[in-house]
Parts: C-alpha cells; structure tokens; sequence
C-alpha cells in the first residue's frame, strides 16, 4: 500500500497540506512572474504556467487526506 509505505518513510498529512499550500503559493507567483515577462514579449503563455504548477494542489491534498485517514486508524 502506498499510503503505508510513504507514512512509514516519514511523510505526514500535514506534509501534504504544507504541500498544497506551497503549489498554490508557487501557482499563484509563476502565474505573476510569467505575466509580467510574457506581457513584454507579447506572448499570452501565462495562465497556462500557473495552472500546470497548480495541478499539484489536488494530488497532494488527496494523499494528506488517505495519509489523515491511515493515521487516524492506527
């Protein structure tokens, strides 16, 4: 089991939700980041890296959520 093996090598479910937080934080500055050198160039490329960073946020909150459940039932 994944959730077994990752909880065993250390990871937490507060991990994860750190995790989440920092894909969205990290979203949200690429996003303003590209927008700000794209808007020079004349290239309209920025909301495509914000999400593609972002898509990570789900991911990592569904393995904080099994880890929560997996620690719950120890």
């Amino acid at each position: 089991m994944i959730v077994k093996k990752l909880h065993d090598s250390g990871i937490r479910s507060e991990h994860a939700y750190i995790a989440v937080f920092a894909s969205i934080g990290l979203s949200m500055i690429t996003w303003a980041t590209s927008m700000k050198v794209e808007k020079n160039q004349g290239v309209e490329r920025a909301d495509r890296w914000g999400i593609y960073v972002g898509e990570g946020a789900p991911t990592f909150f569904g393995l904080g959520l099994a880890l929560a459940n997996y620690e719950k039932n120890l």
